[in-house]
């Protein structure tokens, strides 16, 4: 959000931040919360591994329902859970000085937790063989978490916005390398971006900047990880 330099009543400069989103109305507001809240980025994981196990099952032709509810329980834990108790502690703490992560500050930790726990998953899914979509999606996430962390050195990008670029990129390499028809899925991605990304506008403190940068972030990570992992 620009800030704008006013003259006060005491006839003093004073520096004032202006919001780029124009402010709406209630029922917007909590219903941009809600978005906010159902795609958060440390569930996005959880939706995009269900996704695979689902609708990409012929991959899995040899996994039966009990193993793939185990991997799934694996994404949501080390993708989901560990991360908010570590956020939880850090608040506890005093290391940090809110849950939703408002400054860059308070963004370091996370990240540095984030890191450790998303390369363990990438590393398991590499070392264990599995099918290259999910060393792909894991890599992403990873490559997601070190390049927010280094761009939270200059500015404080969105999270979400980083998720969603992940996530529609992935759609957009599955229906490009895909035999199967992935166009409808893709669609349904490109539109939640968009409408994660609006959320966040209207119920964050982000600007337009931050969240683009955090699309190109997630565009890329998923981007390199799928060269790497099918050099």
């Amino acid at each position: 959000m620009p800030d704008r330099l006013i003259i006060t009543e005491e006839n003093q400069l004073k520096e004032v931040s202006i919001p780029e989103t124009p402010r709406q109305p209630l029922w917007v507001q909590l219903l941009a919360k809600f978005i906010s809240y159902v795609f958060h980025p440390l569930f996005i994981p959880v939706y995009l591994t269900y996704f695979i196990f689902e609708v990409h099952s012929y991959q899995f032709a040899g996994i039966d329902d009990w193993n793939k509810t185990l991997n799934l329980l694996l994404i949501l834990v080390t993708y989901a859970f560990i991360p908010m108790v570590s956020v939880l502690l850090l608040r506890a703490l005093n290391f940090i000085d809110s849950i939703f992560l408002k400054t860059q500050k308070d963004r370091i930790i996370p990240y540095i937790i984030c890191m450790t726990f998303y390369f363990s998953v990438w590393y398991y899914f590499k070392k264990n063989h599995y099918v290259n979509d999910l060393i792909s999606m894991s890599m992403a996430i990873f490559n997601a978490s070190i390049f927010g962390f280094l761009t939270n050195i200059f500015m404080k990008v969105s999270m979400h916005a980083i998720a969603v670029g992940v996530m529609t990129t992935f759609m957009a390499l599955l229906a490009f390398n895909d035999s199967s028809n992935f166009s409808l899925y893709l669609s349904i991605s490109v539109l939640l971006s968009g409408i994660v990304c609006t959320s966040r506008l209207i119920v964050s403190d982000h600007s337009q900047k931050e969240i683009y940068y955090g699309f190109v972030i997630g565009v890329f990570s998923q981007l390199a990880a799928h060269y790497f992992v099918n050099a």
